[in-house]
């Protein structure tokens, strides 16, 4: 085991908390301590990952929104993937016809079409301000990603619709109301395996956890990939195993990576 990739929101930090717990923290410590890489790949904008970085005092580069872009600690971009404009276009068109608000944003930009909850939500644990403009498009932004904002009910048909328009020129993301559209290559998976080709690293030696669709890819991709209890079917899908639906399931992991790392075995 050399590198552990943590997803964010619903794994690393739970629901309704800001920091991850103390016991989660310190066998983060630990880990890094036996000289592991503990990376944080989360669905979040530059700001608000790397806040969780610095909590943790971390040094090690950051995979941001769902994968659009690797950043060091002081911002600079590693890799980033920007989504095909002409096929985002077509996803604001579709958006308008149906009369949905929408998003449009880069690693460090984060426009929307009009306020609504769910901006106002990601804005918070992005650690940034959202703008808000009827037209996000004409915001100077050159997208990594665009979203549209429907409700849980509807967001399926909006898949299917986005699928439709450009299903081989996307890669798309369900969450419970907001269908995001980003580049085929634009995924956790691809960024982790990217990573690891920088830091020499090869994939039977990583460990990653979460709990979400965009967490999926890095859970495949690993060679270990531990979802969750309460994670999305996605995830469930891409995991080798689910951790116990228990307080602190993560830092219960955490802590048998360390035990396992100063044994010099392999996690079961």
């Amino acid at each position: 085991m050399k590198l552990v990739a943590l997803d964010i929101d619903g794994t690393l930090v739970r629901h309704g908390e800001t920091t991850p717990s103390p016991a989660t923290g310190a066998a983060i410590a630990e880990l890094q301590a036996l000289g592991v890489a503990v990376v944080l790949a989360s669905g979040r904008m530059f700001p608000g990952t790397v806040a969780i970085a610095r909590h943790l005092r971390l040094e090690t580069p950051l995979i941001c929104q769902q994968g659009c872009a690797i950043h060091t600690h002081d911002g600079e971009m590693l890799h980033c993937f920007p989504i095909d404009r002409e096929a985002a276009l077509d996803i604001v068109a579709y958006a308008r016809r149906i009369d949905r608000p929408y998003e449009w944003f880069n690693p460090v930009r984060y426009v929307v079409s009009r306020s609504t909850p769910e901006a106002l939500e990601y804005g918070r644990v992005s650690g940034i301000t959202p703008e808000f403009r009827p037209d996000p498009e004409l915001s100077g932004i050159d997208p990594t990603g665009v979203g549209i904002i429907s409700s849980h009910e509807e967001a399926s048909a909006v898949h299917r619709a986005l699928a439709e328009l450009h299903g081989d020129r996307l890669h798309l993301l369900d969450f419970p109301s907001v269908t995001v559209a980003v580049a085929p290559e634009a995924n956790k998976g691809h960024a982790l395996s990217l990573l690891c080709t920088d830091l020499d690293i090869d994939r039977s030696d990583v460990v990653a956890v979460g709990d979400s669709v965009n967490d999926a890819p890095m859970l495949a991709w690993a060679g270990q990939g531990f979802a969750m209890a309460q994670a999305d079917r996605y995830a469930l899908d891409a995991c080798d195993e689910v951790l116990p639906d228990e307080p602190d399931a993560l830092a219960t992991l955490l802590e048998a990576l360390v035990r396992a790392g100063r044994s010099g075995r392999r996690m079961r």
